[in-house]
Parts: C-alpha cells; sequence; structure tokens
C-alpha cells in the first residue's frame, strides 16, 4: 500500500513538473508576435499560421495511442528533446517556411507528448476514480504556475537580450523534462482496464463513436481551444496597440497562469463533488460575459489586468472536468487516446482561433470580429454541455 502511495505520489508530483515547464514556455509564444513578425519583415498571419499549425500538431490523438499502448516515459522524453531542438532552431528562421517547420511542427510535437494528454493518462491510472478530478485540477495548476512563473522572465530576456535568446534560454528549460520522464511508468499498467472491464482499444473507440455526450465534449473543448489560443497569442498585441505598456501584455498573461492556479484546483475539487458538465456550462458562459464586459469598458493597464485575472481564473479550469468527464464515463485505461481525440478539437479551435485573428487582423486592422465570435461561441458552448449524459457506461448498461 505504501509502494502504491509513493507511486502515486512521484507521478502526480512529475506530471505537474513536466506541464509546469512544457506550457509554461508555450503560454509564452504571444509574446512573440510582435518582435518576430517586425525582425523577419512579415505579417501578423505569418506567426499566427505558425502557431495555428502548433496547436493543429500539438493536438494530435497519436501520442496519446502511443502512450496507452507503450507508456508515457518514453513519449515524454523522445517529445522533450524535440522541444528542446525546436526551440533551439527557432532563431534560425529565416522566412515562413522556417518558422512553420520549428514553431509549427517540431514544438508542435514537443508540446504534443509533454502535455495534458500524456501525463493526465498516467495519473488517471494511478488515482482512485473518487479523487480523480481532484488530481487532474492539481495537474492543470502546476501548469498555469509554469506560466505565472516562465511568462515575465521570458519577456524580461525579450527586452534585454532578444527575442532569439529568449528561445535558447526555453530550450535549457525544457531541458530538464528529459529527466522528469524517468519518473513515469515505463509500461502502462493493465490494472486499469481489469477493474473497469474496458476491453480492447478498439472497443474503446467504437463505444466513445455511439455516445452523444463524448461528440458534445468535442464541440465544447473546441471552444476553449478557440478562446485560449486566441487570448494567449494575440492579447499581448491587442493591449500594445491599444497604447499600453509591452509589459501589460506579459503581466497579464502572468496573470492569467496565477489565477487559474486557484480555478484549475478549485474546479477540479468541486469535480469531484457536483456533476461536471454543470460546471463546464457555468465555465463557458462565464468566460463570454467576462470578454463581452471586457470590451465595454476603456481599455487601460488596470482593465487589461483585471480582464487577465478574471479570464485566467476560468482559463484550463476545463481540462480537470473535461478530462474527468472522459475518464467518468468510458474509464481510465484508454485516456489517453478518448481524451487525446477530444483535446484535438480543443487544438483545431486553437488553429481557427490564432490564425482568424491573424488573418482578420491583416485585412482590416482590428481584432474586434474575433473578440465578438468568442462570445457567441462561449454561449454556445455553455448549452451544448447540459444535455451530456455523463454516467459510467457499464452503471448505465446494468
Amino acid at each position: 500500500m505504501a509502494t502504491l502511495q509513493r507511486q502515486t505520489t512521484i507521478i502526480v508530483l512529475f506530471s505537474g513538473l513536466t506541464v509546469l515547464a512544457s506550457m509554461g514556455i508555450r503560454q509564452s509564444f504571444g509574446l512573440f508576435l510582435q518582435p518576430i513578425s517586425d525582425s523577419l519583415d512579415l505579417g501578423r498571419e505569418v506567426f499566427s499560421l505558425a502557431i495555428a499549425l502548433q496547436n493543429v500538431v500539438f493536438g494530435l490523438p497519436l501520442f496519446g495511442m502511443i502512450a496507452d499502448r507503450y507508456g508515457a516515459r518514453w513519449v515524454v522524453l523522445g517529445g522533450a528533446l524535440l522541444y528542446a531542438a525546436g526551440c533551439l532552431l527557432v532563431p534560425a528562421s529565416s522566412g515562413p517556411l522556417g518558422l512553420y517547420l520549428t514553431l509549427g511542427l517540431i514544438i508542435g510535437l514537443g508540446l504534443g507528448s509533454t502535455t495534458y494528454v500524456v501525463v493526465l493518462g498516467a495519473v488517471a491510472r494511478v488515482v482512485h476514480p473518487a479523487n480523480r478530478s481532484t488530481a487532474f485540477g492539481i495537474v492543470t495548476a502546476a501548469g498555469s504556475f509554469g506560466t505565472f512563473a516562465l511568462v515575465p522572465g521570458v519577456q524580461w530576456v525579450i527586452v534585454h537580450d532578444g527575442w532569439q535568446a529568449s528561445f535558447v534560454v526555453s530550450a535549457a528549460l525544457i531541458g530538464w523534462v528529459v529527466l522528469l520522464a524517468f519518473g513515469f511508468p515505463r509500461r502502462p499498467s493493465t490494472h486499469a482496464a481489469r477493474s473497469h472491464g474496458e476491453g480492447t482499444l478498439l472497443q474503446a473507440l467504437v463505444r466513445a463513436r455511439g455516445h452523444s455526450g463524448y461528440w458534445l465534449l468535442n464541440a465544447g473543448f473546441f471552444v476553449c481551444g478557440f478562446h485560449v489560443a486566441f487570448i494567449a497569442t494575440h492579447l499581448p498585441s491587442f493591449l500594445t496597440d491599444g497604447g499600453l505598456p509591452r509589459m501589460t501584455g506579459a503581466t497579464a498573461l502572468s496573470l492569467i497562469g496565477l489565477c487559474n492556479i486557484f480555478g484549475s484546483s478549485l474546479f477540479g475539487w468541486l469535480g469531484d463533488r457536483y456533476r461536471k458538465k454543470y460546471l463546464l456550462s457555468a465555465l463557458y458562459f462565464c468566460r463570454a460575459v467576462v470578454i463581452g464586459l471586457f470590451l465595454f469598458v476603456p481599455l487601460t493597464s488596470f482593465s487589461a489586468l483585471l480582464f487577465g485575472g478574471l479570464i485566467g481564473f476560468l482559463w484550463l479550469a476545463t481540462v480537470p472536468l473535461t478530462s474527468g468527464t472522459v475518464a467518468q464515463i468510458f474509464g481510465a485505461r484508454y485516456l489517453s487516446t478518448l481524451y487525446g481525440i477530444v483535446f484535438f478539437s480543443h487544438q483545431a479551435g486553437s488553429f481557427l482561433g490564432v490564425w482568424l485573428a491573424g488573418l482578420l487582423y491583416d485585412s482590416t486592422g482590428s481584432y474586434d470580429p474575433v473578440w465578438w465570435l468568442a462570445i457567441a461561441l462561449g454561449v454556445v458552448a455553455a448549452l451544448l454541455h447540459l444535455p451530456i449524459a455523463d454516467r459510467p457506461l457499464q452503471s448505465a448498461n446494468e
């Protein structure tokens, strides 16, 4: 019993530290939009498309499938090496193709291997179902702490040493994840499969395909991806365009990370006590309200930082609830695969949010249409979660 508890603690701890580094660096990429676009004499759409491609690659379900089959250790290890290599290669880019290959493809592969899909699958197999949502919230909060801790530092390096040096520092930080990878199991445990009677991966996929709630979760998480990718990438430039100092954008992103530590932890805890679908519906509706209020009040440093704090509280609180709902319905054995598919929908939304914002800005000189679209999508997502059938399949079939 003591050995199992120690293993659980190690996996949750190492998962949190892995996501802290990986997502902390990822959430700083919006700071590079203007410096890289200006340095390479490119429009904002090129950088936006590189990040959009990164989001799609980041969300490929392949990483979860490999982790379910061979274990999280090797996936995290390989992903950390790719992530660090991508960061080192970005400064060598001289045009759109270089950005698409490094910032888009290589870093996207690294992110997909070192973030929520892979590590939450490992956590789900060792944590009791009654505490699973809370554990997911802790790991998600660690990623948010990475945003809070690392984004201001990245901005400081950009200002004092240039954006190229920032990517070298980021590569060094990601290098630590190579060591953390050895804290994950070499092979996935089969205990969860025996306990839940989940059968083969193909059977799990067939059950998910025929479950309406699974598709509604996919649709809702698409909206989440649209929101967070658009805001994380374009908020600093939106604030600078409005006449605010560059450091305001970095501070706003940092506050998003700080406040989401509390949001993810709280909603993860609530998810073990209340129906997750209703919590998700409330989260998306509150996002729409917060974005709407941000557009109506005058743009000042105070309103920007207040927006960062409020939207941050709601930021990735969807992750423990969405992944927890998937595990609740289908069990833990193939969570990395099944949640990976839902996460791909999230990243498809991320692609649209990042790329569309850059495209519309270059063509209209304004982000307003994307802000209003984000509000409408938040209301739609709030409604989509209400009819989800969230009972465990085993219970539903008894």
